[in-house]
């Protein structure tokens, strides 16, 4: 398993050997949502970079993840269907959303690292 990394909209990402990236929302995300009711996952196409991809409703609200790099979306997570909970009890592992083929494969490697994700959670957590 390769390094994780993280986008600004609380997104997590990891590159597979196959050359995909496996995308779910972080547990910082899951957190701040509640307990998750419907995962409407992304249609098998491709999106641009900030293009609203999959939409999570929570008890506290609706929230979009957005499309973390160009690509185009190959695999969804079938188990979101009937069990979202996995969102809540996995987020990091189980409960990802979607796999997709990046337009760029070297991106990845440019969003944020661990470090820098946890200094972002510890900066909008002080503001």
């Amino acid at each position: 398993m390769s390094e994780l990394r993280f986008t600004e909209d609380h997104e997590w990402l990891r590159a597979e050997t196959d050359g995909s990236v496996t995308v779910g929302i972080t547990a910082f995300a899951q957190n701040a949502l509640g307990d998750v009711v419907f995962v409407q996952l992304p249609e098998l196409q491709s999106y641009e970079k900030g293009a609203e991809a999959s939409t999570v409703e929570s008890v506290k609200a609706a929230s979009g993840v957005y499309m973390p790099l160009d690509g185009e979306v190959l695999e969804v997570n079938g188990n979101l269907d009937s069990s979202p909970e996995l969102v809540n009890e996995d987020p990091m592992g189980e409960g990802w959303f979607f796999r997709f083929r990046p337009t760029d494969a070297d991106a990845v490697a440019k969003l944020l690292d661990r470090d820098a994700y946890d200094r972002l959670i510890k900066a909008n957590a002080e503001a």
